[in-house]
């Protein structure tokens, strides 16, 4: 077995969380601006979206193993025993239009692992648990009610694809200067949609807000794992001219390699330092590093096709309430997204005469 590592994890406990006393307000003034970006993009397109990262730029099959020499105190949940399951990934960027990737916007990962055994939470229908992350260690808002204020500038302006390109400019030139006499992008810039130009394949996604990690609470990242991804972390991309720039990078990678990707979890070990409900907050990795407990290994495959865009962007939803209670999402954040993405997925599905369902295992194996 691994060594565990000197830390003392905050033990789990519903007490942890502390809701608003209006969040069920804010709830609801969050999914109805969601709803009108959708509405808009479906009056503009003629088919449903996403009305938070829309546009998938990689569509990728393989299989998760959990170590089999973890500490005890990570062996948690979905990573209790070693396993291989198989999992689905969905590589992707916002907003709800399907805009060209020369807009500099925020990257997500869809991790969906299938099979998973254990007590499932309220609503989530069959046997997976997803992870949903994104590529910076801390959300852009603190709460649901700052979110809302950023999400009702964005959905003021989504009446075109190019409206929305002049809001997300002048939201980078107001975050530009803020952070211009530091150098570099801040996660904070990024979030907002100042992503430097780099392979989509070499960034390390984050889930960003807290879930519950078995007996204790955690946050969980994806990393590249492989030789081969790790030399495109921060690799330049130029994507201008190319209305689908890194779908494209990501086909011509899985052409010719696989991959492997590290998922590893970040304890909470003091909840004054790494806060539950305060989502903007980055927790201290210098208390509590990021420990790898399991792998996602992708072979080489079609990186992105119709077929599947229709069998997993449109027949698929991805939410961090698809899951065991072992690992259920924590925090304002987390609580606003579940009845959001059930939103999403109800629209996307009655708009476009699909039926969306989680995948059984001999459906991922085909």
């Amino acid at each position: 077995m691994r060594a565990a590592p000197d830390i003392q994890p905050v033990p789990y406990t519903p007490t942890l969380e502390i809701p608003a006393a209006d969040e069920a307000e804010t709830l609801q003034a969050i999914v109805a601006q969601l709803r009108r970006i959708s509405e808009t993009v479906f009056k503009d397109s003629g088919h449903a979206e996403r009305s938070v990262h829309a546009k998938s730029h990689g569509l990728l099959r393989g299989e998760m193993r959990v170590l089999d020499d973890l500490p005890d105190m990570l062996k948690q949940g979905v990573f209790s025993r070693p396993g291989t399951y198989p999992a689905v990934m969905r590589l992707s960027t916002n907003p709800g239009d399907i805009l060209d990737d020369s807009i500099s916007v925020p990257r997500g990962l869809a991790l969906k692992i299938i099979g998973v055994e254990g007590e499932r939470l309220t609503g989530a229908a069959g046997q997976t648990q997803d992870f949903v992350l994104v590529d910076a260690p801390a959300f852009a808002a603190p709460d649901a009610k700052a979110f809302l204020k950023t999400l009702k500038l964005l959905a003021a302006t989504t009446d075109t694809p190019q409206a929305l390109k002049k809001a997300l400019s002048a939201i980078l030139r107001g975050a530009e200067t803020v952070v211009e006499s530091v150098g570099g992008k801040s996660p904070t810039l990024i979030s907002l949609g100042g992503h430097p130009e780099t392979h989509i394949l070499g960034d390390t996604f984050y889930s960003q807000v807290p879930l519950r990690y078995g007996a204790y609470v955690a946050k969980l990242c994806v990393a590249p794992g492989s030789a081969e991804l790790k030399a495109l972390t921060k690799a330049p991309l130029n994507v201008n001219g190319k209305p689908n720039g890194l779908r494209d990078a990501v086909v011509d990678f899985f052409r010719r390699h696989g991959g492997v990707w590290d998922v590893k979890v970040q304890l909470n070990t003091d909840v004054a330092a790494m806060p539950i409900e305060d989502a903007s907050v980055p927790w201290p990795e210098d208390r509590s590093p990021y420990l790898t407990v399991a792998q996602v290994s992708v072979p080489p495959q079609d990186g992105w096709s119709e077929a599947k865009h229709d069998e997993i962007d449109d027949r698929m939803a991805f939410s961090p309430w698809h899951g065991i209670d072992a690992h259920r999402p924590l925090g304002a954040i987390m609580r606003v997204r579940k009845t959001a993405y059930e939103s999403s997925s109800h629209f996307r599905a009655e708009r476009n005469g699909t039926t969306i369902a989680e995948p059984s295992t001999a459906q991922a194996l085909r």
